[in-house]
């Protein structure tokens, strides 16, 4: 059986307006006169949020095939992280390194730069035409490899299909 992206367009735009909903009872603490003005207010809101942010197709099931990778990076970056931290000559070789990505402009690459961002030893930097700049504490580690298998395992999300040249040596297949 074949699986399909499960659309939450529908989905996404109720679950902005139960929260936008509910962050308004919380803030008026229930009082039903400021519904005048809160429904309007509301309203704008859940507009602005889909304008911004337009509601998008994942496949959930790859959302969660993403935590355990996620989660052991963040692991082994954060013992990495507090090891030379606590090391008395502090190794580290910081470098500004320059990642080509390979997924679409828009919400998958700010997806990645985030992503990026959560994992220790690591911050995106700058995102432009493509590329994504990178902050890693050690320059000599093989980060090239592990963006890459971040960038494979953020287009499954989407639903993409990737053909990433080799611009590392990755540790791990999948």
């Amino acid at each position: 059986m074949k699986a399909s992206k499960i659309t939450i367009n529908g989905f996404s735009i109720v679950m902005r307006l139960a929260t936008f909903l509910f962050i308004w009872w919380a803030l008026t603490d229930g009082i039903t006169s400021s519904w005048w003005f809160g429904a309007p207010a509301v309203l704008l809101a859940l507009i602005s949020s889909i304008v911004l942010m337009p509601p998008m197709n994942l496949l959930w099931y790859e959302c969660f095939r993403f935590i355990p990778f996620f989660l052991k990076r963040s692991l082994i970056g954060g013992i990495d992280v507090a090891w030379r931290a606590f090391h008395p000559r502090m190794p580290i070789t910081p470098d500004l390194i320059e990642y080509p990505l390979t997924l679409p402009a828009g919400q998958s690459q700010v997806f990645m730069a985030n992503t990026i961002n959560l994992l220790p030893g690591t911050l995106s930097a700058a995102l432009e035409r493509n590329i994504i700049k990178v902050h890693v504490l050690d320059g000599q580690k093989d980060f090239l490899g592990e963006l890459e298998a971040v960038e494979q395992h953020v287009a499954r999300i989407f639903g993409l299909s990737l053909n990433i040249p080799s611009k590392g040596q990755s540790n791990e297949t999948h």
